[in-house]
């Protein structure tokens, strides 16, 4: 068995056709189709359900498959720790992110490559489902997302801030000039927010419902691009994140104003997979994140944004 075959076999997975698989590889496709094949018989079961076209993996495929992964984790690591015995790291870091927590990330991958130029980063924008379906096929080595979501499974948690929610308004607004707000008196605004979907929005909606409010926003988008392009018309209000400071600061001619509860939300952080030994890249990352306070950061950052009210 060569590891070429399994890197086939992970890319016609990947891209559930065979001619994009066999691109993806810089190979023909008839040579990944025979490659696979040859990969079945050395194995002796089914990998692949062929029809006219690619119609996915057999049960003993998709076991194959988890190997494959596994198998080409354990030869990046190697090449990996032999790197740092050669004097640097190299390869490529794969990191997700929940788009939520996106625009925290340059936080720990810009420290990151300047201690270790040699090193690349892919940065994916992943749901916290996909994540940890990815971390356990070993398709990602480390991610950025909410600690407490119910759907991480088998993964060790590196705290790195807790989310603290703004009211982003106009500065005309008639909540703009108050030092603290509450939900319900949000609820009554034009609203602009995450889509239903987003487990950032989910959050929001329990604090409303808490409130005993619920909201009925007039745009909801699933990107905070989308969200913070609504906010330079100065018509819309929103509920941000203190992380999303970071990229977007606060837009011209508005203001933003702490929700007076929770003081602090949920908590963002970095995770990986529980196994060892860990991937090299990844515990590089969590000695960045050691390194560098992000919680202090993004904190600063609130200070100054909140400075021109408390004025």
């Amino acid at each position: 068995m060569l590891l070429r075959q399994l890197e086939y076999l992970v890319a016609l997975a990947r891209e559930r056709h065979f001619a994009r698989a066999a691109d993806a590889c810089f190979v023909s496709q008839p040579s990944l189709s025979a490659a696979i094949r040859k990969l079945e018989h050395e194995l002796g079961v089914p990998i692949v359900r062929r029809g006219r076209r690619f119609e996915g993996l057999t049960p003993e495929g998709e076991r194959v498959l988890l190997w494959a992964h596994r198998i080409l984790a354990e030869r990046d690591a190697l090449h990996h720790e032999l790197s740092v015995m050669r004097g640097g790291l190299t390869g490529t870091l794969r990191l997700g992110a929940i788009p939520t927590a996106l625009t925290a990330a340059s936080l720990l991958t810009t420290p990151f490559c300047e201690q270790h130029p040699l090193v690349r980063v892919s940065l994916e924008t992943l749901s916290s489902r996909d994540i940890t379906r990815r971390l356990t096929s070993f398709e990602l080595d480390i991610a950025l997302t909410y600690l407490d979501d119910e759907s991480l499974r088998q993964v060790r948690r590196t705290p790195l801030y807790e989310e603290r929610y703004l009211l982003l308004t106009p500065h005309d607004s008639p909540l703009a000039e108050q030092r603290s707000v509450r939900w319900a008196e949000v609820a009554g605004l034009a609203l602009c927010l995450l889509s239903p979907q987003m487990r950032n929005r989910r959050i929001m909606d329990e604090y409303f419902a808490a409130e005993g409010a619920s909201v009925t926003p007039a745009i909801e988008t699933d990107t905070v691009a989308g969200l913070y392009t609504h906010m330079a018309s100065g018509r819309w209000s929103s509920v941000i994140s203190h992380a999303w400071l970071h990229m977007f600061g606060v837009p011209a001619s508005m203001r933003v104003v702490p929700l007076v509860h929770p003081t602090h939300g949920p908590r963002v952080g970095l995770v990986i997979a529980d196994r060892s030994p860990e991937p090299v890249l990844a515990k590089a990352l969590l000695e960045t994140a050691r390194r560098v306070s992000v919680r202090e950061v993004l904190n600063d950052l609130l200070d100054t944004a909140l400075a021109p009210t408390e004025a």
